[in-house]
């Protein structure tokens, strides 16, 4: 298993498959590749209430990727963990290529 098997696409967006750890010392997105869950593991220093953490997350997930906060929407999730987001403008290739620059 890979990276690539967290991240595909869906009419016309990229969809990654996440885990989150709020409420973390240091802000690590992405952070690491988990091949059990299949998911691109990330870390947060908000807390998980009041959409706080998931915030941070867009925001975060904008600066990385380098689309507008507006272009990305948690589609699973979103009072989990476990999350898929869907990014707008950008392709599997571009997404994988991304990931792969910043995950450990």
């Amino acid at each position: 298993m890979s990276l690539e098997d967290a991240v595909r696409e869906s009419d016309n967006l990229v969809v990654i498959d996440i885990s989150v750890t709020p409420n973390s010392k240091t802000i690590s997105v992405p952070d690491n590749y988990n091949q059990w869950r299949n998911r691109i593991e990330v870390k947060l220093t908000q807390k998980a209430e009041s959409g706080k953490a998931n915030n941070q997350l867009i925001e975060n997930f904008s600066e990385f990727f380098g689309v507008n906060k507006s272009n990305i929407k948690i589609t699973s999730g979103e009072k989990s963990s476990q999350k898929s987001v869907s990014i707008k403008g950008l392709s599997y290739d571009n997404a994988v290529s991304i990931l792969k620059s910043g995950v450990k």
